[in-house]
């Protein structure tokens, strides 16, 4: 019989090696690693059984955990492997059997300049209240820039944060400002409940893992009307589906209701991809969307197909457009140009905005 504990150890470090973001555990398959955006199965090891994976999931989760598991059919989980990181996990079924995705969360959270961000994002941080929302598709590198943002603070500013998560990613250690930091199901029944909860807690910055329902959104944005700085992630591709995805959440006579709140309490929109890097590694491409007055009035008006126009002509207020920080990035030879049409919402656009460039 193996010894489990060990064996995932090995695994997990060999990941951390690896540079790897992800790690697969699948039945019938050997470990697979995702090494800048692309899977390779890891040498010299043998294929899993249901067994086996099985085995390595209950060293990583508890009895409750796979008991929901079992009830749910998914469960997100995390799990810790002392000073080298943690690892966010999700374990689900598929034809009957257990699978498992791990992401690799360093122990060191990376600054914003790190990350390769925007200089415009060290602003956002000095903000006292307001909505911030960090989007893009699924492992793109959203919680990293939040965590970012929010430890940029942490080092800058006395305040009390309050993290709700599902679960909890990046550990953050206090510096000038005190972090409590709550999981869903560990520490609090919902999204909802524990964002409820902030008002009777004493926050000046509130960061939400995930928005997954109207009463989270509504609650998040009424905690930013109300004096809170608000920081909150979304799977849209723009700004302008951001918003329609936000305001679609509620009825339509709830709808005007939200654009006003939206219009006012909206800070900015980060909507963010990472692309493969000349010469390995990832680095990220950024649409800009802050709330000056002519957003505010569209968003107010309903004339969200208007933002993009208004994002790709304010430049000099900080903003971009998806297109533009591809091409930047292309003509910094950062990123190839196969890579930038792979990536870009409008590849006919940013053909159009390279001509431009060149």
């Amino acid at each position: 019989m193996k010894n489990y504990r060990s064996y995932l150890e090995k695994l997990l470090e060999i990941t951390i090696k690896n540079k790897a973001s992800d790690l697969h555990l699948s039945p019938g398959r050997k470990p697979i690693l995702r090494i800048d955006g692309k899977l390779h199965s890891i040498k010299g090891e043998g294929i899993l059984s249901p067994e086996d994976v099985v085995n390595l999931l209950r060293e990583m989760i508890d009895k409750n955990q796979f008991d929901r598991l079992l009830k749910e059919l998914d469960i997100d989980f995390s799990y810790s492997l002392g000073k080298l990181g943690r690892f966010r996990g999700n374990a689900f079924f598929q034809q009957g059997m257990i699978s498992c995705a791990l992401r690799f969360i360093p122990a060191r959270i990376p600054t914003l300049d790190e990350l390769s961000l925007p200089p415009i994002l060290h602003k956002l941080t000095k903000s006292q209240q307001g909505f911030v929302l960090v989007t893009g598709p699924a492992s793109h590198g959203k919680s990293t820039t939040l965590a970012s943002l929010i430890d940029e603070i942490n080092h800058t500013r006395a305040e009390h944060i309050i993290t709700i998560e599902d679960p909890i990613e990046y550990v953050f250690e206090d510096d000038l400002s005190i972090i409590d930091q709550r999981e869903v199901y560990t520490d609090a029944l919902s999204f909802a409940r524990a964002l409820r909860a902030t008002f009777r807690e004493d926050p000046d910055v509130i960061m939400v893992g995930e928005m997954r329902d109207p009463e989270t959104i509504a609650t998040a944005l009424t905690a930013a009307e109300t004096g809170h700085l608000v920081l909150a992630t979304l799977h849209t591709n723009s700004a302008a589906q951001t918003i329609h995805r936000i305001v679609d959440s509620f009825t339509g006579v709830q709808q005007a209701q939200v654009r006003a709140q939206l219009s006012s309490a909206l800070l900015a929109i980060i909507s963010q991809r990472l692309i493969p890097r000349i010469g390995g590694g990832l680095i990220p491409a950024c649409e800009i969307l802050l709330n000056t007055p002519a957003i505010s009035n569209l968003i107010r008006e309903n004339k969200i197909h208007e933002i993009p126009l208004v994002i790709s002509t304010s430049a000099e207020e900080g903003m971009m457009t998806l297109n533009q920080s591809l091409a930047i990035l292309i003509k910094e030879k950062k990123i190839t140009l196969e890579d930038a049409y792979n990536y870009s919402i409008n590849p006919k656009e940013l053909g159009e905005l390279l001509k431009k460039y060149f």
